[in-house]
């Protein structure tokens, strides 16, 4: 950047850590899985039958052991919800993984081994898979986008089209993938979207410049984005000094001529109908940023087996 910025491009590779996830939200994520399964939670009238009927009928007592196989190839992401929903159902299951979040594994490969109360593991059985396909398949697709960038210094940042309650979750899948993660919510970041601009009367001219402005004076310690669908548009949001210029749905020589207009005095981030195939062409323009929630909201279930040992 030519000019000197508020933030560094460093302040916006941020990517979530597990440890970065609040541990009781997770426990209730997975209470509610739970009491879906074991007391029909969400029906407006729950059964008077309540449990599990299939497991009650088998051993008392009984121990297993079980291992969770990858059946296709898949980045592993998730694995510390295992315990977590073990320990949701007893306290006398172990989980012993075998590989670790991010990690790429082949067909037929061991996730992990899980241990104790045969009751307990057959009753979290599909609750573990429910959380670890997904996200499995959020990280397995968000390595395939991150790899569709090959060598380009454009990083790839995700979106808030999260599945309600799953946000922090299927972010930080995303980041096990490879990417990077964009706000986490409207708290952390001025983000100016068209509806915004419209709402203000600010589209264009003097009242674009006046509203980015009050954003940046406003916020002093928070990045101001703004979302731009024209091209006279840039000059305004950038004469007020806006962090980030959001190029929503331009096309390839569209993108070449904002960012020669930009010319460093704002951070570029590209998005809307991004594609795997879109995104190689996208990587070469110079983009600080390319943004998409295709790898969340398009991903696919991975297949994953738990199988008694």
């Amino acid at each position: 950047m030519s000019h000197e910025a508020r933030y560094s491009r460093d302040t916006f590779r941020t990517r979530l850590k597990w440890q970065d996830l609040d541990p009781d939200y997770l426990r209730q994520l997975v209470g509610l899985a739970k009491i879906e399964d074991l007391a029909g939670a969400g029906l407006a009238n729950r059964p008077e039958r309540l449990g599990d009927v299939t497991t009650a009928l088998m051993p008392e007592g009984a121990k297993g052991e079980a291992q969770l196989i990858a059946r296709e190839s898949l980045v592993v992401c998730g694995l510390s919800l295992v315990q977590t929903t073990l320990d949701s159902y007893g306290q006398d299951c172990l989980f012993e993984a075998k590989a670790e979040d991010g990690q790429l594994v082949d067909q037929g490969e061991a996730i992990g081994v899980l241990s104790g109360s045969s009751t307990v593991l057959l009753q979290a059985e599909r609750v573990i898979l429910n959380f670890l396909q997904h996200l499995c398949g959020v990280a397995t697709e968000a390595r395939l986008y991150v790899d569709a960038l090959g060598n380009s210094s454009s990083l790839l940042l995700d979106t808030r089209k999260t599945l309600p309650g799953y946000r922090v979750l299927q972010k930080y899948a995303f980041a096990c993938g490879g990417g990077y993660n964009h706000r986490i919510g409207l708290f952390d970041r001025v983000m100016l979207k068209d509806n915004h601009l419209a709402v203000a009367g600010a589209i264009g001219g003097n009242r674009l410049s006046e509203t980015v402005a009050l954003a940046v004076s406003t916020c002093e310690d928070i990045p101001v984005e703004v979302e731009v669908d024209r091209l006279e548009q840039i000059t305004p949001a950038l004469k007020a000094g806006a962090d980030i210029i959001l190029l929503d749905n331009f096309s390839p020589p569209e993108l070449k001529e904002a960012i020669f207009m930009i010319e460093g005095r704002a951070w570029t981030e590209a998005s809307g109908g991004i594609t795997l195939n879109s995104l190689s062409a996208l990587g070469d323009l110079g983009l600080d940023f390319i943004s998409t929630g295709a790898p969340i909201h398009q991903s696919r279930w991975k297949d994953i087996g738990l199988d008694w040992l």
